[in-house]
């Protein structure tokens, strides 16, 4: 993959939602490369994900930007279930004959269409470029809470990778800055990951 700083792209921490062959909603927290604009951005999922599975099958997706934890939480730990959606504004929107299902507690959305992929390895290249978007409402602002969020999520999905304590001891950094400066969300959040993680398995 290439490196964060070429051509000026870098990782945006987003959620991704795709079709599964039933129809149903797949939400996924990931962090694509995307150029400043938005215009392109590149996923490396695994074969084993759903999100790889049905962006093979449809080629279709949406990346949407939110500031609410909370979902991104649940989502990461398989935790949500029926997420409200939000129809998309045509009034606002470029012209696209595909109808994208957008989340509707996300800020901004990206619907995106695959143009190569990559699966000789099983953590996949998906190369994609951006085909319609849209605002539903103002993103809050930075919050280290919220970042402590996010980083304890991406924690999350991989305790099948990292050893028990390590993951501890970044929930036990991460907590001080929710002890400063979370909300209710950001506590909700946080107190839900900690809680997936300290399960035995």
């Amino acid at each position: 993959m290439p490196d964060a700083t070429t051509n000026d792209r870098l990782i945006l921490e987003g959620i991704v939602t795709t079709l599964a062959a039933d129809g149903s909603l797949n939400v996924s927290p990931m962090g694509p490369l995307v150029d400043r604009q938005i215009t392109q951005l590149t996923l490396r999922p695994y074969q084993t994900s759903r999100t790889y599975q049905n962006l093979k099958r449809t080629g279709r997706g949406v990346l949407q930007v939110t500031d609410d934890v909370e979902l991104i939480a649940q989502a990461a730990i398989g935790r949500l279930i029926s997420p409200a959606l939000v129809a998309r504004a045509e009034a606002n929107a470029i012209p696209c004959a595909w109808q994208p299902l957008i989340l509707a507690a996300a800020c901004r959305w990206f619907a995106f269409r695959v143009t190569s992929l990559d699966d000789a390895a099983e953590r996949t290249t998906i190369e994609c470029e951006v085909i319609d978007q849209g605002d539903i409402r103002p993103f809050f602002g930075f919050n280290r809470a919220k970042h402590a969020v996010i980083e304890a999520a991406i924690l999350a999905t991989r305790i099948h990778l990292l050893p028990p304590e390590e993951i501890q001891q970044e929930f036990d950094r991460l907590s001080i800055l929710i002890h400063k400066t979370a909300g209710s969300q950001e506590q909700r959040a946080f107190d839900l990951l900690r809680e997936y993680v300290r399960k035995p398995r």
